[in-house]
């Protein structure tokens, strides 16, 4: 019928507020938005940031928190949730005790320990009592290596933490390669991520693991690159996709973001991506 509609599936993110709005639940809505789902939301802090850093992050109480998203599961039909920055322990387990009642489908777990200019939002504690319950974990080298106590920083040792997170609970774990830096615990190891390398993320399950290789773009707006990657993967899953064609679609996803944003100026930090520009262009 002309003019009919389908209603759109629901996902939502639990994190934090990025004022800037390149990351958190500002770039994680953004996302859904790109992929036609319907995105809904419990902010767990409030920060004061922009491109160049973090000036102030405000947590709210762990009781606020779930008050947000019990409003929304007694309304809306959630398929798939989505974490970033949870900053306590208390949100955390608060949050982890309805992932092990099974009232969070489809998680995604983006373990967000840091900003991209260095300023902790986090701490492993917290994020571990969430990750066991989760359909997909997202760490990046720097959060990888918080978690496992180790440096990880090869795309070898991105492998062994990946296989070793997995075997702690989440079914798949990709840990993302992130910027090059250029560093390995070996020196003669041909799996250094150096900036001529392809960008390049780890996938890890109990059953062994794989590889993700794009393109490595030369851009210096990089933010949200991570909340974007977990977002995109659970619209995915809301969507009706399995994890593999979840995270193939979510790694394409932020290649376009970055290629999208690459010329931009906004701000005189680590830039935002273009969540959505191409998306929008190819709809009209």
């Amino acid at each position: 019928m002309a003019g009919e509609q389908t209603t759109p599936v629901v996902a939502m993110t639990i994190a934090g507020s990025d004022s800037g709005g390149g990351a958190g639940i500002q770039a994680d809505l953004k996302v859904f938005a790109a992929l036609g789902v319907y995105g809904t939301s419990a902010i767990t802090a409030v920060t004061a940031q922009n491109t160049t850093g973090v000036t102030s992050v405000h947590q709210l109480p762990a009781a606020q928190v779930l008050a947000q998203i019990e409003a929304v599961r007694a309304d809306l039909p959630v398929r798939a949730v989505k974490t970033g920055m949870l900053g306590t322990a208390r949100i955390a387990g608060a949050v982890a005790a309805l992932a092990r009642a099974g009232e969070l489908p489809n998680l995604v777990v983006d373990p967000v320990l840091v900003s991209t200019s260095g300023h902790r939002l986090g701490v492993v504690g917290a994020v571990e009592r969430l990750l066991p319950y989760a359909l997909v974990a997202t760490p990046n080298r720097a959060e990888a290596s918080a978690l496992v106590g180790r440096p990880v920083r090869t795309v070898d040792e991105m492998a062994r933490a990946a296989a070793e997170l997995a075997a702690g609970g989440p079914r798949f774990v990709v840990v993302t390669g992130g910027d090059p830096d250029g560093t390995s615990t070996d020196p003669a190891s041909a799996d250094v991520l150096a900036a001529a390398d392809p960008a390049v993320d780890v996938v890890g399950t109990a059953d062994g693991g794989w590889r993700l290789v794009g393109e490595r773009l030369d851009t210096g707006n990089t933010h949200g690159t991570g909340c974007s990657f977990a977002a995109a993967v659970a619209a995915r899953l809301a969507l009706g996709d399995d994890v593999p064609a979840a995270l193939v679609f979510a790694k394409e996803y932020v290649a376009r973001a970055l290629a999208g944003a690459r010329h931009w100026r906004l701000g005189s930090g680590h830039g935002p991506i273009d969540h959505f520009g191409n998306y929008l262009k190819e709809a009209r």
